[in-house]
């Protein structure tokens, strides 16, 4: 087998051996209710492979040329949303396909690490350095940041705060990566940290009652405090080998909302304790580090940033939604990339991980 086929190999198991123990989660905490969405959660893993193996031998250059009609394609997805899309829990953020919910934020976040690499890899990091000197920030960090503010505008609108949150991430580790000099990358930072008044009055009542929340569950145990309270326990109570597979008692009995979704991580520690949550965080090791080691090894810039930004956007979406589950980050409803229910970030982390393993493939041709 040659080093490429290893490759494909080596993260497709990974991403299914995750995947799998995800379905095994969801079975858990679901096998009681009338709906069973581990069914519908294995046909999208098939899909997923399906994308994955796609799009492991689709020339990812070709997302150059294309990257200005997937940005637009991402905002007019996203403004379909507000007339077509499906209100679930008080958001609008699914559109409905045959008998699927597609979710267009979780593609629009690729998308974003598409654009981003595409434009300061056009440049050289004196390109980008330069015209912050010459013309202020404004081709260095303000039109790039507009372009990032459109979707995450509409993103906010649905609202669906997390998934902005994590373009804005993307930005900045991009923004940074491409060589961005640090005194403007901390300018931008300390702007960000000067509106969070303005960001707070911008905040819909359940959200400023979950940042409250983070600093204080206690403070509405029934209310907006309630589901944290429940994935600490839950967590807590695994111990250090868990209570065992479909013995939860908090998924079980259902005191842990979005046990299946957002909180599975608190579910799989529940059942396998800290050594099956250990055992998971080591197999995303495992697949970010491989990410991490792509972008090192290929000769293109478009291709290193692409990786890179493919890499982290998948790392910091895991290091959020678990820090989420035990109270260490406010809850904001990400999903735990290839764990938790639902197809849209299912098919999105496989088309990630396929472009990760195509830039690899074509690492010495640029």
């Amino acid at each position: 087998m040659t080093d490429y086929g290893f490759l494909i190999m080596k993260i497709l198991i990974i991403a299914l051996i995750i995947a799998l123990i995800g379905i095994s989660s969801i079975y858990s905490s679901t096998y009681q209710k009338p709906a069973q969405p581990w069914r519908q959660q294995i046909i999208w893993l098939i899909l997923g492979v399906l994308f994955f193996v796609f799009m492991s031998n689709f020339n990812y250059r070709l997302l150059w040329g294309g990257v200005y009609f997937l940005y637009v394609l991402s905002v007019v997805l996203l403004l379909v949303v507000f007339i077509l899309g499906t209100v679930r829990l008080g958001a609008q953020r699914w559109l409905r396909f045959a008998w699927f919910n597609f979710q267009p934020s979780e593609l629009v976040k690729l998308i974003m690490v598409v654009f981003l690499s595409k434009y300061f890899s056009e440049k050289s990091t004196e390109d980008i350095s330069q015209p912050c000197v010459k013309f202020g920030i404004f081709r260095g960090l303000v039109l790039p940041l507009v372009f990032v503010a459109i979707p995450m505008g509409l993103i906010i609108e649905q609202p669906d705060l997390g998934s902005a949150m994590m373009i804005l991430f993307i930005f900045i580790a991009i923004f940074y990566l491409a060589g961005v000099r640090l005194k403007y990358v901390m300018a931008f930072l300390l702007i960000i940290i000067g509106s969070f008044p303005l960001f707070w009055r911008m905040l819909r009542g359940y959200q400023k009652e979950r940042l409250l929340v983070f600093l204080n569950p206690n403070i509405d145990p029934l209310g907006a405090g309630y589901t944290l309270i429940q994935s600490k326990i839950a967590i807590g109570s695994g111990g250090l080998f868990g209570k065992g597979w479909l013995y939860g008692t908090q998924s079980q009995l259902h005191f842990l909302p979005e046990s299946h979704t957002d909180f599975i991580f608190a579910t799989l520690v529940e059942e396998w304790g800290l050594l099956g949550g250990s055992l998971l965080l080591l197999l995303y090791y495992l697949l970010i580090r491989e990410g991490f080691l792509i972008a090192q090894r290929t000769n293109d810039y478009f291709g290193k940033l692409l990786a890179w930004g493919i890499s982290l956007m998948l790392g910091m979406q895991i290091f959020i939604n678990i820090s989420m589950t035990m109270g260490l980050m406010p809850v904001v409803g990400l999903p735990l990339p290839l764990m938790s229910y639902g197809g849209s970030s299912l098919a999105v982390t496989f088309i990630s991980l396929g472009i990760l393993v195509n830039i690899d493939r074509r690492r010495t041709v640029f």
